[in-house]
């Protein structure tokens, strides 16, 4: 059946929002597809060097602030779950640090919210372990000290960020860099580019 694409016209405030939508969407699909040229390269190393993690025992862990924290969780619930319930398979160890409202709020009460996910990395990481750190700006406090630690305790980093990679784009093993400056449009390629390196790991695991 064919959508009907005219609902509620004549309204002139409601084919203004349309409009607005049908505009945000094209707009989004077209940084996606500049994504596709810029971070195909940096997603598939990111896969193959998750898929190693795991088929050594490693673990994956994300982190991020607001929406970046929603996707953070997002991604990881696809690897421990399934990308595709029509395609089940066994979880993949993976865990989002944004979700243990207890640890955060004590930990950012008494020494600071900068330090929030360092510490989490640096107690529940391990060497050859691998973090996705998630900043639109590439310059969150809080996640650029997780990558540091990271580093430091031979921890794989990957960077997902926006446009230029910030400060997260250099010190990163991986770095993939959205190509746009606006906060939205960066975080719906974020989680499309979550989709894809999952889909990537699977396959690599033979799943």
């Amino acid at each position: 059946m064919k959508p009907n694409m005219n609902i509620n016209r004549g309204n002139p405030m409601t084919d203004t929002i349309q409009d607005d939508i049908a505009k945000h969407l094209e707009i989004s699909s077209q940084i996606k597809l500049l994504a596709a040229g810029q971070c195909a390269g940096p997603a598939a190393e990111a896969a193959a060097a998750i898929a190693d993690s795991l088929k050594k025992g490693g673990k994956l862990m994300l982190c991020g602030n607001g929406g970046s924290a929603g996707d953070a969780q997002h991604i990881a619930a696809e690897f421990v779950a399934t990308l595709d319930h029509r395609r089940p398979r066994k979880g993949l160890a993976a865990l989002a640090l944004t979700t243990d409202t207890s640890f955060i709020t004590a930990y950012s009460n008494d020494f600071g919210y900068d330090g929030i996910f360092a510490r989490q990395v640096e107690t529940l990481g391990r060497d050859g372990d691998v973090l996705i750190g998630i900043s639109t700006s590439g310059n969150s406090g809080n996640v650029v000290a997780a990558l540091e630690i990271a580093r430091d305790n031979g921890i794989t980093t990957i960077a997902l960020t926006g446009q230029g990679g910030g400060s997260m784009a250099g010190m990163a093993d991986i770095a993939i860099m959205v190509p746009s400056d606006q906060t939205p449009l960066i975080q719906e390629t974020h989680i499309a580019l979550g989709h894809a390196i999952t889909a990537g790991v699977e396959k690599l695991l033979g799943h």
